[in-house]
């Protein structure tokens, strides 16, 4: 049928009255069963797109409340990216009323995730983004969640036995494998490469990295056995004097490493290392389009950077929530983002804030 489709229109076609369509379309009671399996028909036979959009704008009297729940993080990195992605959504969802609050809690601290999402179910959220921990402590937040009917979305890290809304973020495993591959077209005849670590009590900062590590090494295990692989422990925090002394210690003692990857948005730490020293054979690879990875991509330095469109996945768990608590409309439970490599020639042609 041309143009658009009418209540009247799909009582006619399941002889039923106007009425008994419009409280099968808004799940109201006193329908009987015979006459629900008509309407049904109906609409399916019509192929009847409902209007979403303006159905949860003619019945919003109220605010929603979300609430991102994020690591405490420094500027320029792939999580502020993330909260400049959600802030875009809200505004651009501005019609619908969404506030948005953002807590922050101390990587590797349980207690400090506790207490922050604990803050969090005092403002009595409609859904929440949720950065995991482990799987035993972020279930004690998302079990309170389940029993209170509070829709959420895991980002970064994705955990299914949490049983989400829904999960934004790359499939890490196949990214750290894809890292591999390209590191190891640029390091073919080395014997060694160099895997920086930036640790807090000898741990990663994020299950996404340890993640990525895994398939980066059964990679080279698999395809590349004979290549040693020197892993360089940065601490989480420090200065610049301080990195500068850890790096120059260790290509005193390898000198013959060339090659070297991260697998978190600091690997400028590594090429403004290089680029102050006016070092040319050394180049490293990492991840997300942060501002200081950008200009050691230009100069040179930074040989690749793995894109994960951390301000997409924000503006879309923002979205998500959007479409189920407020449009009431079926989401996508696992969205992995593009593996995108972006190197001098093609970085001004990568979109960030693309939607």
């Amino acid at each position: 049928m041309a143009g658009k489709i009418t209540i009247k229109d799909i009582a006619e076609r399941a002889g039923v009255s106007a009425g008994t369509v419009d409280r099968v379309l808004h799940n109201r009671p006193n329908v009987s069963a015979p006459s629900k399996e008509m309407v049904e028909k109906a609409l399916k036979d019509l192929n009847y797109q409902p209007n979403m959009f303006a159905s949860a704008l003619a019945s919003n009297n109220k605010t929603y409340t979300f609430v991102l729940l994020i690591p405490n993080h420094e500027s320029e990195t792939y999580w502020e990216e993330i909260e400049q992605g959600v802030m875009k959504a809200v505004n651009v969802r501005h019609e619908f009323n969404i506030s948005i609050s953002i807590i922050y809690y101390e990587r590797f601290d349980d207690a400090s995730f506790i207490e922050r999402y604990n803050e969090c179910l005092d403002l009595n959220p409609d859904g929440v983004i949720i950065v995991p921990v482990s799987k035993k402590v972020t279930r004690g937040f998302t079990d309170i969640l389940h029993e209170r009917n509070v829709p959420f979305i895991l980002l970064d890290s994705n955990i299914p036995d949490l049983n989400p809304l829904s999960f934004w973020g790359q499939d890490s495993l196949c990214s750290g494998t894809f890292a591999a591959k390209i590191l190891m077209m640029l390091a073919r005849g080395e014997s060694q490469i160099m895997l920086l670590k930036q640790v807090k009590g000898g741990k990663v900062t994020t299950k996404q990295q340890a993640n990525r590590e895994v398939g980066f090494k059964n990679y080279m295990a698999e395809n590349f056995p004979n290549v040693a692989i020197v892993e360089l422990l940065l601490p989480f925090k420090a200065t610049r004097n301080e990195y500068d002394g850890i790096l120059n210690e260790f290509f005193r003692t390898h000198p013959d490493i060339h090659h070297c990857i991260t697998f978190n948005s600091k690997a400028h730490i590594v090429g403004d290392y290089l680029y102050r020293n006016n070092i040319s054979n050394v180049q490293i690879m990492g991840y997300d389009m942060v501002p200081k990875n950008a200009l050691c991509l230009k100069q040179g330095t930074i040989s690749f950077i793995i894109a994960q469109h951390g301000y997409q996945q924000g503006y879309n768990c923002i979205d998500t929530l959007t479409r189920s608590v407020i449009m009431k409309m079926k989401v996508v439970q696992e969205n992995f983002m593009p593996i995108e490599l972006l190197s001098k020639e093609n970085m001004e042609y990568y979109r960030r804030t693309q939607l």
